[in-house]
């Protein structure tokens, strides 16, 4: 099984051998049993990435390296988050605005609901909206915006309308202004770019078939970000030292606006649950006794992603992998990074 190893760029965190030699001995066997082509990893200590890890195929016959692309589904929503976040903080937007302002998908337009729609409540998945309207169904809502918790992809693809409305610029612009490149994502874009060529991850199906990658043809808000384990590393460094907001609006990220314990913690899923959990904007927020954890997942045929970073530890993870098999990596390889017990509890009892 290839494998291919490297230090993330200039002043890191010295790499940990010992997490190293772990990865190396144990990560192989685990590709071989799950049927899964590639995993590309990185990890965070104490704020800055201390190391990037690949191991596998990315397509038949070519090694993954850190330089590999992956859709990384769902992940995509926390970066569209920290880009209105910041552009709160330059007072392009305001989170609490009524986006109906600027914008309104014609579905909606005769319902007075839309009216209540925020940046905030979007970006919390509190929009009423489904995840996706699907093919030939029009936008309607399922609950009065505000008054519930409803995982939404169509909520941030409405807020990333509204902001390009109020701006009068495209959503992957603004992105590359606000936070790529301050925050050093060279390798991040949404669509498929000319340097994407020879550098993604084939998407593979349960029995390892290889699947045609999506692309979206303009940005999409929610998915279809490409990006390697060592750039969204970095996009959770900066997170973490809260560049460029302000220090209302970064506590507005961390802070549960929504809360999800009662249906996560019921029944034996109560042992291991933290004592607080819901969504901030843009991350899953759990909050155990003396860590509070930020969390993100994504999945997309042949696609299963995972990101983490606890604001009080300054420890993370990236998990990227190009199968539908790809969470069962999920526990050994935190397990191996040195996630707390607590986390890993957690997503035992979630599994």
């Amino acid at each position: 099984m290839a494998v291919a190893l490297a230090l993330d760029g200039g002043a890191l965190a010295a790499e940990p051998k010992e997490v190293r030699a772990a990865l190396d001995q144990a990560v192989p066997g685990l590709l071989a049993g799950a049927k899964v082509p590639s995993v590309s990893i990185a990890e965070i200590e104490d704020g800055k990435v201390a190391l990037t890890a690949a191991y596998g195929e990315q397509s038949p016959g070519v090694r993954a390296t850190p330089a590999t692309l992956y859709n990384i589904a769902s992940l995509t929503k926390p970066i569209t988050a920290e880009v209105v976040l910041r552009l709160a903080a330059r007072k392009t937007v305001s989170l609490d605005a009524p986006m109906a302002d600027y914008w309104t998908d014609p579905d909606i337009a005769n319902d007075d609901r839309r009216q209540l729609l925020t940046p905030r409540l979007a970006l919390s998945h509190q929009t009423g909206f489904p995840n996706w309207r699907g093919p030939g169904k029009p936008l309607a809502f399922q609950f009065t915006p505000g008054t519930s918790y409803g995982y939404s992809g169509e909520g941030y693809q409405y807020v990333a309308r509204y902001v390009e409305k109020k701006t009068g610029q495209d959503f992957e612009s603004l992105a590359q202004a606000v936070l790529f490149k301050p925050a050093g994502m060279n390798d991040t874009a949404s669509g498929h770019k000319p340097w994407f060529d020879g550098r993604v991850a084939v998407p593979t199906d349960a029995s390892g078939k290889a699947l045609q990658p999506g692309y979206a043809t303009t940005y999409n808000a929610a998915d279809l970000i490409y990006t390697t384990a060592g750039d969204y590393a970095r996009f959770i460094t900066s997170v973490m030292r809260d560049q460029d907001l302000t220090a209302s609006l970064a506590a507005d990220r961390r802070h549960i606006q929504v809360s999800q314990r009662t249906e996560m913690c019921a029944g034996a899923k109560a042992a291991t649950c933290p004592t607080n959990a819901g969504f901030g904007l843009g991350w899953q927020v759990l909050e155990f006794n003396g860590e509070t954890v930020m969390m993100h997942t994504g999945r997309d045929e042949g696609v299963a992603t995972f990101a983490w970073y606890s604001p009080t530890t300054r420890k993370g993870a990236v998990f990227l992998t190009n199968s539908d098999n790809g969470f069962q990596l999920v526990l050994p390889v935190f397990e191996t990074l040195g996630a707390s017990p607590t986390f890993l509890a957690y997503l035992r009892g979630q599994s």
